[in-house]
């Protein structure tokens, strides 16, 4: 067990004394769960689930039911993974908050895509800028299934009206995993350039978040 472990060895007091850049997944997964299960100590369950999931960006988002199939977790297992994983958003959105100014495009980029590179269904996100690129807001306008989205131009229009934006930068993932830009990919780009363009409102970039990469429709060329 554990206990039993040299103190230095020991998640927990690894951590403390180390640092949480000391642990391995494994490990800290073990502090998540708190406990192991008959015969399995915690550290060999956190292994144990990694390999069955793939690793611990598959682990953490991954639904509901699978978790709660999985042998060790259980209830209280699965809701400490997923709250955890939610902790890990939550603190990445703060990043946006109102009235932030969005100095850095690689900063936009890596928000965009630690949020949407492992949805399981295609999601179409708004940033609403100010005059001075301040983030006015951040939302999940629409989304669909996994292999697309209706995204629908009048409404993305209505709400940077509604917001007083004057800059806009949009994003979905491509849950595929391949963030090449489609044929319908390039239309949408072009149509909500237009008719953002009627009512002032410049189209900053459009990123296609894939499972390795973030594609810039802006360093692309194609705005």
């Amino acid at each position: 067990m554990i206990r039993d472990w040299p103190a230095d060895e020991r998640p927990r007091q690894k951590l403390l004394r180390f640092g949480t850049d000391k642990l391995t997944d494994s490990e800290l997964l073990a502090i998540l769960l708190g406990r192991g299960v008959r015969g399995i100590d915690a550290v060999d369950l956190g292994r144990s689930l990694l390999q069955n999931f793939g690793g611990l960006r598959q682990l953490l988002s991954t639904d509901v039911e699978p978790l709660l199939r999985s042998h060790g977790l259980g209830p209280a297992g699965t809701a400490r993974l997923l709250a955890s994983a939610e902790v890990g958003r939550r603190c990445l959105s703060q990043r946006l908050h109102r009235g932030d100014t969005l100095s850095s495009p690689d900063a936009v980029k890596k928000y965009l895509c630690l949020n949407l590179r492992d949805r399981q269904r295609e999601v179409f996100v708004c940033l609403f800028l100010d005059v001075r690129h301040r983030v006015l807001a951040c939302e999940e306008l629409f989304a669909g299934t996994v292999d697309g989205a209706n995204v629908h131009v009048r409404e993305v229009v209505k709400r940077a009206l509604v917001l007083n934006a004057v800059a806009l930068i949009v994003a979905h993932n491509h849950p595929s995993g391949v963030a090449e830009p489609s044929v319908a990919d390039r239309s949408l780009t072009r149509r909500l350039t237009a008719a953002l363009d009627l009512v002032e409102v410049r189209l900053l970039d459009h990123f296609i978040v894939g499972d390795t990469e973030t594609l810039s429709f802006s360093a692309l060329g194609l705005l």
